[in-house]
């Protein structure tokens, strides 16, 4: 019986390696420095604050597979970025273009501090106003 079970999981184990194996696409060098030197420019989109090369999430190890095949499938920087942009949008690019539709990607942190700011500015003259009168 415990033949049969070793057997059984040496089959299994065999199977499946050279189908995990075939997933990884071989580049050089020089192709690997490039994909990824693309990997720090895209965001992950699961964790949003990490390119991904620094990102643990599996779309992110799903992403740098593909950026790996397409390099290795012989596109360049710009197809690859060019593509990925189209299916996930501006957002992807850890520096996102300045146009209208990322406006609030670039203005948005200085909107809430500059509103932040005039309520502030707001509660302290209203409550310097109200020591005044007392």
């Amino acid at each position: 019986m415990r033949r049969l079970a070793f057997i059984l999981c040496a089959m299994f184990f065999f199977a499946h390696a050279p189908a995990n194996a075939a997933t990884e696409p071989s580049i050089n060098p020089q192709q690997e420095a490039r994909a990824v030197a693309l990997q720090k420019e895209l965001r992950c989109v699961v964790c949003q604050g990490e390119s991904l090369d620094e990102s643990n999430a599996p779309l992110a190890a799903d992403l740098r597979r593909l950026i790996r095949a397409r390099i290795a499938a012989g596109d360049s920087d710009k197809a690859v970025k060019t593509y990925l942009v189209k299916r996930y949008g501006d957002f992807i690019l850890m520096q996102p273009p300045l146009v209208p539709g990322t406006y609030a990607l670039w203005f948005g942190p200085l909107a809430v501090l500059l509103i932040g700011a005039g309520v502030v500015a707001f509660v302290v003259a209203k409550n310097r106003g109200k020591a005044a009168n007392s």
